[in-house]
């Protein structure tokens, strides 16, 4: 099973949004974290070594994360969805983009899921 870390600014809309969507899948485990000292869940050496892919929502929180876990990253693959900070928690549009954007990073989803 892959795991698979979300990362904004301050973990309150798109991040933690992301980790809703996709938390229901049986073939990923997720988690969500921001880049801010003052995120709701800050991220930590921990989670960077923890995911297996670190999905970021700009290009901005790229270049944090190489930065400041630039010895817990390994061959961590980093992927940026470009996504503004334009939405609000759970919104539709955000939702649909997020789904859009991140089908092509994931596995091919087991049936079970659509049972």
């Amino acid at each position: 099973m892959k795991h698979y870390l979300f990362v904004c600014s301050q973990n309150r809309l798109r991040s933690p949004t992301a980790e809703q969507i996709f938390a229901d899948r049986s073939d990923i485990a997720v988690a969500s974290a921001g880049t801010n000292h003052d995120a709701e869940t800050p991220l930590t050496s921990d989670l960077v070594r923890w995911a297996d892919v670190i999905v970021v929502m700009e290009r901005t929180h790229r270049a944090k994360v190489q930065k400041r876990f630039r010895s817990d990253l390994g061959g961590t693959r980093i992927v940026c969805l470009d996504i503004p900070d334009d939405y609000d928690f759970m919104d539709p549009a955000l939702v649909s983009l997020l789904q859009h954007r991140m089908s092509r990073h994931l596995p091919t989803r087991p049936i079970d899921d659509y049972l």
